[in-house]
């Protein structure tokens, strides 16, 4: 998928919202918190960051076209440099995952709030 296409697939998850921080980096939140970042071309974040489950955080870091994302790897996030290195289906399935895990985490009744 091209950064475009994961802007518009971001933008469709539940309760997703999209701003614009850190030098033209489109932030996708869900009740306020971060699950995907896509930064413009050479960013120092990487193309394309997500949030990942802390259990699948190790092997996803060290998989081959991953890294682990500058300033949120402690939060457990992974960096694309080229989103091109997994299938679309492979993209839109760790963004979900990414999507629910910080949705998870968010107190249920901001999750009722979010209809989520």
């Amino acid at each position: 998928m091209t950064p475009k296409q994961i802007d518009a697939y971001c933008a469709k998850l539940p309760a997703a919202t999209r701003t614009v921080q850190w030098e033209g980096v489109a932030v996708f939140k869900v009740g306020g918190k971060m699950f995907c970042l896509i930064a413009p071309p050479d960013h120092s974040v990487g193309r394309i960051s997500f949030k990942c489950p802390p259990e699948h955080y190790e092997a996803l870091s060290h998989a081959r076209g991953f890294r682990p994302a500058p300033y949120l790897a402690r939060a457990k996030w992974v960096s694309l440099d080229d989103p091109k290195v997994l299938t679309p289906a492979e993209t839109r399935a760790y963004l979900r995952r990414a999507h629910a895990t910080i949705a998870a985490a968010l107190p249920r009744k901001k999750q009722a709030e979010l209809g989520l």
